[in-house]
């Protein structure tokens, strides 16, 4: 399939070309666009196989700008340095002539929107031609609405300043908008953070407007999504949409704009700046020049010093704010398995997930963790999980702070096919492939070396379709447990047989007070790689209103999976009966009006149980296909038993514990009728003259 650059408003052709005229030499952006026009040295690079190309993409990705992967090339913009790099890699070239008149026209058509603008026309609501991306106004105006709507949910930080801001010349502020909710607090510690900057290459269109799309799936899904709601309330979740909002504005204009806006390099042309991937302090000019450049002109121009810019200075302050440094300084010392965190960087074009190391064919030391979670991301947008190693190493790169220096794992999203991508392709491809990625970075944040080994559980749901139910009222929950969802298109992740399930109510497992349940296999066995999972969620005792649900599943390995979650909703308690003596028989027992009930009830006083046990009777309809669930709790020095009965006095259900133990016994009504159950509660012995009677009895439905 053919990628192509896109033709820009195209209707704006027939407009006068004296309007165009006429900006020429009052608009710097639209002098930088006729700049762009005269660049001509754009080659088909004809590629010897899919692999190399794919290398290619990594090592020369600032310098891509289409690939044709049926058609056997990519379009690179090269230098006489570069080609001789490529052809060492068997490449051929030759003048993309269809690319280049296809980029002037659309060149074109954004200096006839600049003109438009110039004579008086109404700025733009978002970038022209390209509707569905935000400018960087407009995505700082969002997370100004999300901050208004949500304050206790979402607030800003400032990282630091553009370059043009330090120069007092306009510019921005680096941004990043914090999303968790700060009434919910951890136990221990600090709750666990993911960090994801986008925009650091200006052209890169889809990049911030699906880190917008992020912020905005978890503040409106909050107390409407359960899973969005567990992220805020246990994680935190950290956004720079704009890591290179000076470079972004030149992008929004039309130029095929990667680094800052520096003018103390190359001054005064449309390759002036800095490429801030290639500015960062870990492992900066490491590589002898492969993995960057010393030329000012260069589109991988790595800058004079290491984190010289502004803009990677206000990414290392505050990857280093995040998260404490658990990697030692060896360059082959792991982080411990347990380590907290990950940064994301997002990127396009090339669909890729890219992961640390990008100076050396050396897997990192936390390679197989890194690989594993690659996989997985990769298993959602269907890109190719691999190193960040290409054809020539890279230097300098953003995750060198966070991985290089802490030990957090970092990864590099280049999402889909072209820089300025189509919305049509973004709207129905790029964002719903991704979005997915980053909720399971959400999700697997806290251990992010160690969940992502464990099964998914997918699609939990509740008995009664998620309506409201009375407190007591047994739920049924169901699942899907799988160990399958890695992309194995670059080697294979080893998959394992479901070992176990369990779900807690309200409290997250990791969390010390949490009461897990188990879940089982709905065959009876835990012995596949996917298994549907069932369990008795018990609702006696919780409060009327919304509850989460947590479900994980593990595997023979030992690895537990992320976490899924599904909303409870009790819609109101359970019927409260006071015993009424006296009920010692089927013929007297008592009547209980409705399910679900909670009975508080006492035996006969300790003088009359020398002579005779106690027993107390209730009655209760069990409509067809329910099942009474019933427990007898007595007092800690008493022994009772539990009985079910139908109204012959045959026994239904029977249990009889130790001193102090609860009792519990259940009936399915199987029939087409509703049925009467008899409820016995008996006496059988506890300690003489201290004799303290009472006991609670819950009838579940």
């Amino acid at each position: 399939m053919k990628r192509v650059f896109p033709l820009l408003l195209a209707g704006l052709l027939a407009t006068p070309c004296g309007w165009v005229l006429a900006a020429a030499g009052t608009d710097p952006i639209y002098d930088e666009l006729e700049q762009e026009k005269s660049v001509y040295n754009v080659y088909k690079a004809y590629f010897p196989s899919l692999d190399v190309a794919r290398k290619a993409a990594i090592s020369f990705h600032a310098n891509l700008l289409e690939s044709d992967y049926a058609g056997g090339f990519l379009v690179l913009q090269l230098d006489e340095r570069e080609m001789a790099q490529l052809r060492r890699f068997g490449f051929r070239f030759e003048q993309a002539t269809e690319f280049i008149q296809r980029r002037n026209r659309a060149l074109s058509e954004f200096q006839i929107e600049r003109t438009r603008r110039l004579r008086g026309a109404a700025e733009p609501l978002s970038i022209p031609g390209y509707s569905c991306y935000e400018t960087v106004e407009e995505t700082f105006a969002a997370g100004d609405t999300l901050v208004a709507a949500q304050p206790t949910l979402a607030s800003w930080a400032t990282a630091g300043s553009s370059w043009l801001k330090a120069q007092g010349q306009g510019g921005y502020d680096i941004k990043v908008l914090k999303l968790t909710n700060g009434a919910v607090q951890p136990a221990v510690g600090d709750k666990p953070r993911l960090f994801v900057n986008s925009a650091i290459h200006a052209r890169e269109y889809t990049t911030a407007p699906l880190t917008l799309a992020f912020a905005r799936w978890l503040v409106d899904g909050y107390g409407v999504d359960a899973d969005a709601t567990w992220i805020l309330d246990h994680h935190e979740v950290h956004l720079m949409f704009h890591a290179n909002p000076d470079g972004r504005k030149r992008a929004e204009a039309g130029l095929s704009w990667r680094k800052n806006v520096d003018n103390n390099f190359c001054a005064n042309t449309n390759t002036r700046g800095v490429d801030l991937n290639r500015n960062f302090s870990f492992e900066w000019n490491s590589t002898g020049g492969q993995g960057s450049s010393g030329s000012a002109c260069s589109l991988t121009f790595r800058g004079p010093t290491p984190a010289s810019e502004p803009e990677t200075q206000a990414v290392e302050a505050y990857v280093r704010s995040l998260w404490p440094d658990r990697r030692g300084p060896g360059v082959n010392d792991a982080a411990p398995a347990d380590t907290s965190g990950i940064h994301i960087d997002i990127h396009s074009y090339s669909e890729l997930v890219l992961w640390p190391w990008g100076a050396t064919s050396t897997p990192a030391p936390n390679g197989p963790a890194l690989q594993t979670l690659g996989r997985r991301f990769a298993f959602f947008n269907g890109y190719q999980p691999t190193q960040s190693i290409g054809l020539y190493p890279t230097d300098g790169t953003s995750d060198g702070p966070s991985y290089g220096e802490l030990g957090v794992a970092a990864y590099t999203f280049e999402l889909g096919t072209s820089f300025f991508q189509s919305c049509s392709v973004y709207e129905n491809t790029v964002k719903p492939r991704n979005l997915p990625a980053l909720i399971y970075a959400a999700k697997v944040v806290r251990t992010p070396y160690l969940t992502p080994a464990g099964p998914d559980v997918l699609t939990p749901v509740l008995s009664g379709g998620g309506a409201a139910v009375v407190a007591g009222t047994a739920v049924t929950l169901g699942a899907t447990a799988t160990d399958m969802r890695f992309n194995n298109s670059n080697g294979v992740e080893s998959t394992q047989a479901i070992a176990a399930a369990e779900f807690t109510v309200d409290v997250p497992p990791w969390d010390a007070a949490a009461v897990p349940r188990p879940l089982v296999a709905a065959d009876g066995s835990f012995d596949s790689s996917t298994e549907l999972l069932s369990g008795t969620l018990p609702t006696f005792g919780l409060s009327t209103g919304r509850h989460l649900v947590y479900l994980r599943a593990r595997d023979v390995g030992g690895s537990w999976g992320p976490v899924s979650a599904v909303f409870l909703d009790i819609g109101g308690q359970p019927l409260a009966v006071t015993e009424v003596e006296s009920n010692d028989t089927l013929a007297s027992a008592q009547a209980v009006a409705t399910l679900p009930a909670v009975v508080q009830g006492g035996f006969e006083a300790a003088t009359r149980m020398a002579s005779r046990a106690d027993s107390d009777v209730y009655r209760a309809g069990l409509p067809p296909g329910r099942t009474l669930a019933a427990t007898l709790s007595p007092g800690a020095s008493t022994r009772a038993s539990l009985e079910l009965l139908d109204a012959a006095g045959q026994r239904l259900g029977y249990s009889a514990p130790g001193t102090g133990q609860a009792s519990t016994a259940g009936i399915t009504n199987t029939t087409a009728d509703t049925m009467t159950v008899y409820v016995k509660a008996v006496y059988l012995g506890g300690a003489f003259g201290s004799f303290p009677g009472r006991y609670t009895l819950t009838l579940g439905q």
